[in-house]
């Protein structure tokens, strides 16, 4: 009997536990995502596709929060600062993650030590874009009107301190030439504004420009990866069109506030894995003219750093400084 009281005492122990653990399973409540620059762009539309599968194939709940300023920061250190309990997440890249620190006098957050990266996203080169009635048609022409009337043209980016604000650093000390740069709070109204002629030249991603280029509204005039763009096979590389070795990509990944538990960050890796590997995800992606990229924490990780040491070099070539 005494073998028997014990061993009913230990399997009731065991079902509280259980029921202990369900109770509290990751997540029981609403996940706050956070997109650092505002809706309509690029970043935004990936955020709420990964989201709106991670969601469906788990019965979770996502709310997209956009939060722009300041080249992303505003954003990623709002994530930053939250409770690491897996309820706050968000969209980072390649600006706000590996260029900000060497570019900021001040960041306040260092993307290594604040944040948990769960792991990528998707990748996707620049595109320098004009308008449809632009008398640019290639970069040649540009460096040929810049070179003439250093500084009258004008060159826009979703920021200072995004990919595209130091790609055009990187294009003009390549070509010896002067722009004005023109930073936006986010891609969307500067898009809005490059078709309305209140600027000449918009950098930004792929994923943000290829439906305005593909309407006819836009005209490409270079990407900046070293291949073309599957999704613009048209349009010349930079290094094609004679700057060898120009290669300037953004990428993007899910990341939350240091010190997530580990248990969190596996969940979390395996659905977004899972979401990216979608039909539905994948036919956006592409539509958008992004790649998808699934990695590990660890791999993540990993790209954060090495991309924070090569764009810090190139940062500090560039005399890119933002105070």
């Amino acid at each position: 009997m005494r073998f028997l009281r014990h061993a009913f005492a230990a399997l009731l122990a065991g079902v509280c536990a259980l029921q202990a653990a369900a109770a509290h399973a990751y997540p029981d409540k609403p996940i706050r995502l956070i997109v650092p620059f505002p809706p309509g762009g690029g970043t935004d539309a990936l955020a709420r596709q990964v989201a709106n599968e991670m969601a469906a194939r788990n019965g979770w709940t996502f709310v997209i929060e956009n939060r722009p300023g300041a080249g992303g920061n505003l954003g990623v250190d709002q994530a930053a600062k939250a409770k690491p309990d897996g309820y706050t997440l968000v969209i980072g890249q390649t600006s706000n993650l590996a260029i900000n620190p060497t570019l900021y006098a001040k960041l306040p957050y260092d993307p290594e030590k604040d944040l948990t990266p769960i792991g990528m996203v998707a990748e996707a080169p620049l595109v320098l874009a004009v308008a449809a009635n632009a008398p640019y048609k290639t970069l040649a022409d540009v460096v040929a009107a810049s070179k003439a009337k250093p500084g009258s043209i004008d060159v826009a980016t979703s920021g200072n301190g995004t990919v595209a604000h130091l790609a055009t650093e990187m294009f003009q000390k390549a070509a010896g030439i002067r722009l004005t740069h023109v930073p936006y709070k986010g891609a969307a109204q500067g898009a809005t504004d490059l078709i309305g002629g209140q600027i000449d030249m918009y950098m930004s991603s792929v994923p943000t420009l290829i439906g305005h280029i593909r309407n006819g509204a836009m005209r490409a005039l270079a990407v900046t990866s070293l291949k073309r763009s599957e999704d613009l096979p048209d349009v010349p590389t930079f290094a094609e069109s004679g700057f060898k070795d120009f290669d300037a990509v953004t990428w993007f990944g899910l990341a939350g506030p240091s010190g997530l538990p580990a248990d969190v960050v596996r969940t979390l890796n395996h659905a977004l894995t899972a979401a990216l590997d979608a039909p539905s995800t994948r036919k956006l992606f592409q539509a958008q003219g992004a790649e998808v990229r699934s990695s590990t924490p660890e791999a993540f990780a990993k790209l954060i750093h090495d991309d924070r040491v090569r764009w810090g070099e190139i940062v500090k070539a560039s005399g890119a400084r933002i105070d």
